[in-house]
């Protein structure tokens, strides 16, 4: 993977810079707007314009390019990794486009090993924690200056609505990342850092959108409830979409780690059966009917360890009773925008 080289700008104060960014994006210039904030942020970190660059990559999203990237998907691709019973791996440094459709398209995930420098696993594990602390300040009525560095209610555009998503994200132990302007900024700012940018744009053909309610910073305990389920069952169908889910701490001996059938399915599973917890869910019985002769999988992940997949893959959160530590997680859905699930809410990466 390939870093993703920073604007340089001159020097400005980010008052400057905002008005600036207003000014282009009444131009039509909205991707410039958005480097604009990024590298006077990254010089100088800045609450406002953090606020700012998550709105404004929300409303680049009515301006963004919506033709298709592949004429059909999944996109044909032979398989580089041969017969597995395990979900195919491979070191970061490895990472390619090509790898990863073929890993997705012919095994229904990758993972990929020391994605995240350590440097990043810290710096994204407080940012958790701090998001975390700062919204139980404000539900709790105790908000300060410091905690609306770290959690301010994101306010979609008038044809999108949050619904109770923001709550139901809070009763899991996460938080949203646009919820977090500064914490938004330190995952995107990341990606681009090692180039997974341009492994996601050039896996989808397109330049991604991530979504508001699929992009999560995550502390789960190890308490946490589980249910099999396929993303596709709730997203909807004729998407093209890629999730990055990314551990910043070891998952799969104390603390929870991830459940999987290591196989590409070709469709949405019966849901709300054989013991299913929701409509959406996927019961013990459809689940064992589904990986055919193959067995469950619980991968172990080191801090910085990734996995990648897609709607079609499925999957629960692994737990069990004998584990006692909080996992720190981040989990981003990116899609492509020609096909963007309508009930989602739009941030251009």
């Amino acid at each position: 993977m390939t870093p993703t080289p920073r604007l340089r700008s001159d020097p400005e104060r980010p008052v400057d810079a905002l008005a600036r960014a207003r000014d282009m994006e009444a131009e039509g210039r909205v991707a410039e707007a958005i480097e604009l904030l990024t590298e006077v942020n990254a010089r100088r970190r800045n609450a406002k314009v953090e606020r700012e660059l998550v709105n404004l990559r929300h409303r680049a999203f009515a301006v963004a390019e919506r033709a298709p990237g592949f004429p059909t998907w999944p996109v044909d691709t032979p398989d580089l990794f041969g017969p597995l019973e395990t979900p195919p791996e491979l070191p970061a440094a490895d990472l390619t486009v090509e790898r990863v459709r073929s890993a997705i398209v012919n095994h229904g995930c990758l993972i990929a090993r020391d994605l995240i420098p350590r440097d990043r696993i810290e710096q994204l594990c407080a940012d958790i924690d701090n998001s975390l602390d700062a919204a139980k300040a404000h539900i709790d009525g105790a908000s300060t200056p410091e905690s609306h560095r770290w959690w301010v209610p994101f306010k979609p555009t008038a044809e999108y609505s949050v619904g109770g998503g923001r709550q139901w994200i809070w009763d899991q132990g996460s938080v949203w990342a646009v919820d977090s302007p500064r914490s938004l900024f330190d995952l995107v700012d990341t990606f681009r850092e090692i180039g997974l940018d341009g492994v996601i744009a050039g896996y989808l053909g397109e330049t991604p959108a991530l979504s508001v309610k699929k992009c999560t910073l995550r502390r789960v305990p190890a308490s946490t409830g589980t249910n099999w389920h396929q993303d596709g069952a709730f997203l909807g169908r004729g998407i093209r979409t890629l999730n990055v889910w990314v551990a910043l701490s070891p998952c799969g001996d104390d603390s929870p780690s991830l459940d999987v059938v290591p196989k590409r399915m070709d469709r949405i599973v019966e849901t709300g059966t054989d013991g299913a917890l929701f409509d959406w869910s996927v019961g013990e019985g459809a689940v064992d009917r589904a990986r055919d002769d193959l067995a469950v999988v619980r991968p172990r992940f080191e801090a910085g360890d990734a996995m990648l997949f897609d709607e079609m893959f499925l999957h629960r959160t692994g737990v069990s009773p004998d584990m006692t530590r909080d996992r720190y997680t981040i989990e981003s859905w990116f899609f492509a925008p020609s096909s963007y699930p309508e009930a989602q809410i739009p941030i251009v990466f």
